[in-house]
């Protein structure tokens, strides 16, 4: 694998973490976007893996969603074991 397909695959592992997070707290984009500080379109963005958030984007959904930034990235299961790569 070369090291571009394991940055998309990292994106895009925090594209479906933050859309099933969201989803199973019953929260629309358009709640979540002023509890974390950033736009609607963006989190849509996020979520359809257009755009790549930044580290303080991932710190916020994290903190809010109460799950560590590795989870969000696909580094680390449910119960905090690392996943290898």
């Amino acid at each position: 694998m070369k090291m571009g397909q394991k940055i998309y695959y990292k994106v895009n592992m925090f594209s479906e973490k933050l859309k099933e997070l969201r989803t199973e707290k019953g929260i629309p984009q358009k709640k979540l976007a002023p509890l974390i500080g950033y736009g609607q379109q963006t989190i849509s963005d996020w979520e359809k893996g257009l755009k790549e958030p930044t580290a303080n984007a991932i710190i916020a959904c994290a903190k809010f969603f109460d799950v560590t930034t590795d989870y969000l990235l696909g580094l680390e299961n449910e119960d905090g074991s690392k996943k290898t790569l």
